[in-house]
């Protein structure tokens, strides 16, 4: 009796044969006990009576071996019949995650493979840890360890068990950069998005290393250095160094800063005859002289494309070409205009949004399905979508696909946390002690929207915030949004009187482009004024009660700082308007101008200059009361105590404010060596003045309309619970009647 045998010694497969071919007259299938007998013919694929060589059994054998079915597999041939001899593989029961406290279930079973009545393998379990010690990697947990534990069950089944030791996080202990010879490790550091550990980001995840973050930190220094006229600017290396007891890694980032460079000439070129080069030239951003800014060649390239789809060129593509002279420093600039490529936009694919809506994604791009390819509205939709600030990182590929007319646009997103949760206990100039806390949430069930609540209670003051905003009202790009709001604050001090606040706004806003945007709102509040002192200004007892304000009013700003937080260059214009008098009691006319200039120079020192401006008036025999008055004093004018500026009653001394006010000046902001727990010091000059109020009799009262000059010094600290100021003011110039301060402690945000 001959015998053939297949004997299987994984990985390898010896095959020991008499002959070069083999007759194979049937199949007999052994150890099955779920596989159906087909499934295993199906992949063995050979018929019976047939001829069959070597190399054919060698495959049959390892399309069913890497099946993942069997755990063992045997091939024997015996007078013309092959015996498959099958062991197959158990079928999980169920599936464990044993010590995971700061890694939900729910991430790891989303990135494991073996799953309840799948079929297991040993291969499977090892690639599925490596699955879970990745998940610990991405975040920070680089000394986590995985240990899968089996228990056999009957029926070829198993209980399979990872057992988790988490271990800490790994933080980063130092960011080194080198070759940065022009910006300090401290400002470089400002700039990206992993930070060195410190006590005080005990809420934050930023000093928890992650790869992913930290390649996006080479873009955004990148796009740093670019925005400064560092043209050939390049990160060389950056290396992180895991410690030996994996809790800790240093990253050492090596830059090559390259020559600075000015704008020189600018130019337009088109290869498109009937394209005017001077007709577009209007829309380019950036002038000569101008340092090299990456980010507005980018968005002059928009500007012109835009323009030139107005006037009918879909299929245009526009080109930044530099002509770089080192030696003098300076980029001669031609925005080259050219036929495109007919391509159109076949599908816009979005994935790694496990919260976030497609919509949301898809609302903030530039281009949509169906439309010309331009690779200029793509890095404008990409900006957009990193503007949300939802997601931690932003990748956008083209891909062709079967149609060379198409391409899908690809997207991949990395969503981060959106929500903020903060507490602060303190103490105010101002307000006294002070206890806020807050929650917003900027992606509210993953659509884009925001909601925050917020409540402050101090000595003076306790207010009472709840809001909520719909960027894309019904679909549009129009934002809607209400807030509801009450205060309650003591004017004792200043005026001998309580007031209390109550109401709610409805406001909608929309863009006209990047940088002009518009919103109007209705405002209904109810003014009340109590606890008047009877040794109180006549002027305010008459006022006390309760009083109805219906108000409709809007606001236009143009907006091109470089940055809404920490500006460093650019300029704010804002006007505003209010009408009050639909129903309620009051009847007036509110205006409102902002305008501030920021200009960095040796770049880590910021001038900013200001001058705000407003004025009320009533209509209607109705004059405008004590509630719509300007007080000066206080943050806007350093120096001077809160309504320190202004009308008083001579009798009282109560403030009683005015129809109109100015005040500007200008602030120096530089570094002080602080800048790694967000500290930066300032000096400023400060001028204004403020007008009489309405139905006032003069001779009560002291006034005077001269401007009055204030000078000082302070520190700005972007601390985890928000902006805090502290100013020291000196009054130059002033009334004797004025009421001055010295020293100011603010909590809270100012442009």
């Amino acid at each position: 009796m001959k015998k053939t045998y297949f004997a299987v010694l994984l990985p390898a497969l010896l095959v020991a044969f008499n002959a070069s071919t083999v007759q194979i007259n049937g199949i007999n299938v052994k150890g099955l006990q779920r596989v159906e007998r087909e499934t295993v013919l199906s992949y063995v694929d050979i018929e019976p009576n047939s001829d069959v060589s070597e190399e054919t059994l060698n495959d049959a054998f390892k399309k069913l071996y890497t099946t993942g079915l069997f755990s063992d597999i045997k091939f024997v041939v015996s007078q013309g019949v092959l015996n498959i001899n099958v062991s197959e593989n158990p079928i999980v029961n169920k599936r464990y995650f044993d010590g995971n406290d700061k890694v939900e279930d729910k991430m790891l079973e989303s990135e494991v493979q073996l799953a309840p009545r799948s079929i297991y393998s040993v291969a499977k379990v090892q690639e599925d840890t490596k699955r879970i010690l990745n998940v610990y990697k991405r975040v920070g947990r680089y000394a986590a360890v995985v240990e899968p534990k089996v228990i056999e069950r009957d029926q070829n089944r198993v209980d399979l068990i990872y057992e988790i030791d988490e271990g800490p996080l790994a933080k980063i202990t130092k960011i080194n950069f080198v070759g940065n010879k022009h910006y300090s490790d401290s400002t470089l550091q400002s700039e990206i998005l992993s930070k060195e550990t410190r006590w005080w980001r005990i809420f934050s995840s930023s000093e928890n290393y992650d790869p992913e973050k930290s390649k996006y930190d080479q873009e955004l220094l990148r796009r740093f250095y670019l925005k400064r006229g560092y043209a050939d600017f390049r990160v060389v290396s950056s290396v992180a160094e895991l410690s030996p007891d994996k809790e800790s890694f240093v990253i050492t980032t090596v830059l090559e800063e390259g020559n600075r460079y000015k704008i020189g000439d600018i130019n337009v070129r088109s290869t498109i005859s009937n394209i005017n080069e001077e007709d577009v030239k209007d829309e380019i951003d950036i002038d000569s002289g101008d340092w090299y800014n990456a980010e507005k060649v980018d968005d002059s390239v928009y500007a012109l494309t835009e323009e030139l789809g107005k006037k009918g060129f879909a299929f245009v593509e526009v080109e930044p070409v530099l002509n770089k002279n080192m030696e003098k420093g300076v980029i001669d600039l031609t925005f080259q205009i050219r036929e495109g490529s007919r391509i159109f936009v076949n599908q816009i694919n979005i994935s790694g949004n496990t919260r976030t809506h497609d919509d949301v994604i898809r609302r903030e791009f530039r281009i949509n399905e169906g439309d010309a390819f331009n690779a200029s509205k793509i890095r404008a939709s990409r900006r957009n979508i990193e503007n949300l600030n939802y997601f931690s990182k932003v990748d956008i590929q083209t891909a062709q696909t079967p149609d060379p007319n198409k391409a899908d646009i690809n997207v991949d997103v990395e969503e981060k946390s959106t929500g903020y949760f903060n507490i602060g206990v303190g103490y105010s100039t101002v307000n006294g002690a002070l206890v806020r806390a807050g929650v917003t949430e900027n992606n509210f069930r993953g659509k884009g929207q925001q909601v925050g609540i917020d409540l402050g209670i101090s000595q003076r003051e306790q207010d009472y915030n709840i809001n909520f905003t719909e960027p894309y009202f019904l679909g549009l790009p129009l934002s809607a949004g209400i807030d509801l709001f009450r205060t309650e604050t003591d004017y004792q001090d200043e005026a001998s009187y309580d007031e209390t606040v109550t109401g709610g706004r409805v406001r909608f806003g929309w863009k006209y482009t990047d940088n002009l945007s518009q919103s109007v709102r209705y405002t209904l509040k109810q003014d009340e004024i109590d606890n008047v002192s009877k040794n109180s200004s006549i002027y305010i007892q008459r006022e006390e009660g309760k009083y109805l304000d219906s108000a409709v009013g809007q606001t236009l700003v143009y907006d091109k700082r470089d940055s809404a937080i920490d500006p460093r260059s650019g300029y704010y214009l804002s006007f505003g308007n209010d009408v009050s008098g639909l129903g309620g009691d009051d009847k007036y006319l509110r205006f409102d101008a902002k305008s501030y200039l920021y200009y960095s120079f040796f770049e880590d020192i910021t001038l900013k200059m200001f001058l705000n401006g407003g004025y009320v008036t009533g209509y209607g025999d109705e004059n405008v009361r004590l509630a719509q008055r300007y007080f000066l004093g206080g943050s806007t004018m350093r120096g001077f105590e809160t309504a320190g500026i202004g009308a008083r009653d001579r009798r009282t001394n109560d403030a009683l404010g005015g129809n109109w006010m100015v005040y500007g000046g200008s602030e120096l902001m530089f570094p002080i060596g602080l800048d790694e727990v967000g500290i930066k010091g300032r000096t400023f000059v400060d001028v204004g003045t403020i007008g009489k109020p309405d139905a006032i009799n003069m001779d009560d009262v002291y006034y005077s309309s001269k401007p009055r000059v204030s000078v000082g010094f302070g520190f700005t600290w972007l601390s985890p619970m928000g902006k805090i100021d502290i100013d020291f003011g000196f009054p130059v110039v002033k009334e004797k009647y004025d009421e001055t301060e010295v020293f100011r402690l603010n909590f809270g945000a100012r442009l």
